[in-house]
């Protein structure tokens, strides 16, 4: 919803005046303007070292690491302090994208973060500050070592922040509006959330089945005499992944131009270039695996967590990982889809070498010995066409359920802006 359309849904002030602060503009006649350390109080509380790290979210709420993070932290906590449920919490280094909530615990925060108590409506001045972060007044008023932040570490900074005052009763009623239609919005958010995660496991599902059952719901099974697979269709076989794929050694010549390539564990195999925040850009590219297409990459480190997959581009990849070709006919993206499934990566977790789970490989002498189905190439075509169809009507819901979770945020970001600085007139 726009802005128009919300004046035109809500009543507005009768009369408006010039704020005197550019970012502001009109403000309602009989509201003041003021600076947050005129209404907010900041805290010097002794650490609880009651196990608990408070962490002031970027969503706009606060959390518990708990016990089980005390030993990574302890160490830093030197210059914590205390927090109380109800305090005020603003991310001195992260409110500019939204690090700012009303503690609904007791514990220990980083000094990074102000711990404030509020002369006025605390709810009312937690969603202002809210706004500031929505609206990116943050980054126009103040300055920053990190790029796209705003740095508010000092206290004396923050407290020249400009606020607006409505009166005490006119604070309290837009901290109820918007507490009721924010719960409401955020729970329509969370059910197209679920709906999309739900969707998802429904990608699963199809291409679990059909890769390891096939199509047809009536053909007759035999059992394939390997564990993680269990029953296939009878006309199917299983072969070791060494007998359907060899490794590939071909390093790139030096000063090449080729394509770098990489494999993510949700997106596959994708040019470096497309997502270059993602990762750090080698500064040669000598020495690296040339890729054709129709190549698997495999990250030997991360394999049995779905960082394997086909390459659709003739390129480069890191020596760290492997390359297989295939070595017989067959489609590859059937076995993209296959290697990927929470089964299959369950298998190759076990032919995994390593001392800690984070630290498992996955060498091809392992890899290369695991059975996996083999149907007719044919039917491998069917299937990929088959779940490829899914996956269109599948990956259209979720965009649209995408569309509207956008819009609602829109939606609750403006709602914000427009009840906090008396653009609407909520009672």
């Amino acid at each position: 919803m726009e802005m128009a359309e919300i004046k035109t849904t809500f009543a507005t002030y009768p009369a408006y005046k010039d704020s005197g602060v550019a970012w502001l503009g009109e403000i309602p006649d009989g509201w003041d303007v003021t600076i947050a350390k005129h209404v907010l109080i900041k805290l010097e509380r002794p650490r609880k070292k009651n196990g608990n790290t408070v962490v002031c979210s970027n969503h706009g709420y606060s959390k518990l690491l708990g016990d089980v993070k005390q030993g990574l932290v302890s160490l830093t906590q030197h210059d914590y302090q205390g927090v109380n449920k109800g305090d005020l919490l603003v991310h001195g280094m992260d409110a500019w994208h939204g690090a700012i909530s009303i503690s609904k615990h007791i514990g220990d925060c980083t000094s990074v973060v102000h711990v404030c108590d509020c002369k006025h409506n605390k709810t009312f001045i937690a969603y202002f500050l809210k706004m500031l972060a929505i609206m990116n007044v943050y980054k126009v008023i103040s300055n920053g070592v990190r790029q796209n932040t705003s740095d508010f570490r000092s206290w004396q900074k923050f407290g020249d922040i400009q606020l607006l005052l409505p009166t005490r009763e006119e604070q309290t009623a837009i901290a109820n509006f918007l507490d009721d239609k924010t719960a409401k919005i955020d729970l329509a958010i969370s059910q197209k959330e679920k709906l999309i995660a739900l969707l998802k496991e429904r990608k699963q599902i199809i291409i679990q089945q059909a890769v390891t059952k096939g199509l047809d719901p009536n053909v007759k099974m035999k059992d394939s005499g390997v564990e993680w697979i269990g029953e296939i269709p009878e006309g199917w076989e299983v072969k070791k992944v060494k007998n359907l794929f060899q490794l590939i050694i071909d390093p790139a010549p030096n000063n090449n131009d080729m394509e770098l390539l990489s494999i993510y564990t949700d997106i596959g195999v994708k040019p470096r270039k497309d997502l270059e925040q993602k990762g750090n850009r080698a500064s040669t590219t000598d020495g690296y695996w040339k890729v054709k297409k129709g190549d698997f990459i495999v990250n030997k480190l991360l394999a049995w967590m779905g960082a394997i997959g086909l390459s659709d581009y003739e390129g480069v990849t890191s020596p760290a990982y492997d390359i297989l070709r295939p070595r017989i006919e067959l489609d590859g993206y059937f076995y993209h889809l296959l290697f990927r499934t929470k089964m299959c990566s369950s298998e190759l977790k076990k032919h995994s070498r390593g001392i800690m789970e984070m630290r498992l490989r996955l060498y091809f002498d392992k890899f290369g010995v695991i059975y996996v189905p083999f149907p007719p190439f044919e039917e491998q075509n069917l299937i990929v066409n088959y779940i490829k169809a899914q996956f269109l009507k599948i990956d259209q819901a979720i965009a649209l359920q995408q569309t509207q979770i956008k819009k609602l945020k829109e939606y609750k970001a403006t709602l914000i802006d427009s009840a906090v600085t008396g653009k609407i007139k909520v009672c």
